[in-house]
């Protein structure tokens, strides 16, 4: 089990790679185990896939959407939050996702199903595309 502690929770790569076939991203500015704060990063003109840290600071990385030529965020499905109402409000489109996604432990996609963990949240896309006003 994922501590509620943790917020950093794994890509499935089956998630990933249906996301990147249609999305064709060239950039992530928060691959696992990064040292460095992506949103101090440019972001412009890169077809973005991020799934952030979820912790109190997802409004900073919803920011840097627009800055990009498109974005991609994977997240918890919080609608009543401030971030929520600020930035995923504002995007191009979200989706959401039925039932709850199985993420990855330390960013390893691990097929032994009891290696894994079903969210204890439902989760989003929510998508910037600069082609959007």
């Amino acid at each position: 089990m994922f501590s509620h502690a943790s917020v950093e929770w794994g890509t499935p790569p089956d998630l990933f790679r249906d996301l990147d076939k249609e999305f064709h991203f060239d950039f992530d500015p928060c691959p696992p185990g990064q040292v460095w704060d992506g949103t101090w990063l440019d972001w412009t003109g890169k077809r973005v896939f991020c799934n952030p840290p979820y912790s109190r600071n997802i409004g900073d990385w919803l920011a840097k959407g627009r800055e990009a030529l498109l974005a991609v965020f994977l997240l918890p499905s919080r609608t009543d939050t401030k971030w929520f109402h600020e930035h995923a409000l504002n995007a191009s489109e979200i989706r959401f996702f039925r039932g709850r996604l199985s993420f990855t432990r330390d960013h390893r996609w691990e097929p032994d199903r009891h290696k894994r963990c079903g969210a204890p949240f439902p989760s989003m896309l929510v998508i910037f595309d600069s082609k959007d006003p």
